[in-house]
């Protein structure tokens, strides 16, 4: 006997509903999409310190001692005097025409020949500036001082212009010095580099018997070192006795080295000051 299928009554119809309704209701949403990762900034390097000024040169200490001239001519604060600690390294061409006579002045490099012209003589005599003027009213131990020689000209080299030839019999006179370098030192500082009244001085020998050979384009003083500053914190220096003469001005250094140079920039000779 066949029977007839169940009869799905309307509370189960309703169940079923409310099931299928809560299943719905229970299905997880999909997690979302992780977010990219961004890449680490690399860490930011400290600034770097800065640099020290370049060296200054014999054209940069000649413009620097030219403007404080004219500013004491004129009577006026120096200008760009800010210069205390700048380091330095000047040329300074000698010799040029020969050796030096026979009274060569101090504070000046030359050459002169030795016994027989089989050497060659190069010396420089620092001047003794300790009661100049020019050193301000420090109360220094000693200043010692140097030339530099031709101060119109800012080239390193020997002067290669053309001169017109004094009158017959007369004999061309170097002008006077009017740029100076001087090293001062401190009551109780450091002896070391002081020369006490010593030249620099070196010789050169000529080969076997041959008698020496005189230098073509003359010798190289090298001065090398910083800047120092006067009693009244000026690093330069200028003096004059009356409105028509040129200024004579000089720089406060401290040098840590001296040095002979041939025209090629070979080192023949040099000092330190430690």
């Amino acid at each position: 006997m066949t029977g007839s299928p169940p009869q799905i009554g309307p509370l189960a119809m309703l169940l079923a509903a409310a099931g299928l309704t809560l299943a719905g209701c229970q299905r997880q949403e999909p997690a979302p999409a992780p977010k990219p990762v961004e890449a680490a900034s690399p860490p930011t390097a400290p600034p770097s310190p800065p640099l020290p000024p370049p060296a200054l040169g014999r054209a940069d200490l000649l413009s620097a001692i030219e403007a404080a001239a004219a500013d004491y001519a004129a009577g006026r604060p120096a200008q760009g005097q800010g210069l205390a600690g700048r380091r330095f390294t000047i040329r300074q061409a000698f010799g040029c025409l020969g050796p030096a006579p026979e009274q060569a002045p101090d504070g000046v490099a030359n050459w002169s020949w030795g016994k027989s012209r089989r050497t060659i003589e190069l010396s420089l005599k620092p001047a003794d500036w300790k009661e100049s003027a020019l050193a301000g009213a420090g109360d220094w131990e000693a200043v010692e001082g140097f030339w530099l020689s031709r101060p119109w000209l800012k080239e390193e080299a020997c002067p290669a212009g053309q001169w017109t030839p004094p009158p017959e019999g007369e004999t061309p006179q170097a002008s006077a010095q009017t740029v100076g370098m001087a090293a001062v030192f401190e009551h109780g500082g450091s002896r070391l580099g002081r020369r006490s009244g010593r030249a620099y001085a070196f010789t050169l020998r000529s080969d076997g018997d041959q008698p020496a050979t005189a230098p073509v384009a003359g010798y190289r003083l090298v001065l090398e070192g910083r800047l120092g500053a006067f009693d009244d914190g000026r690093a330069i220096h200028c003096r004059a006795e009356g409105p028509d003469q040129r200024p004579v001005c000089v720089a406060a250094v401290v040098l840590d080295r001296v040095a002979f140079e041939d025209a090629g920039g070979a080192v023949l000779s040099e000092w330190r000051g430690g």
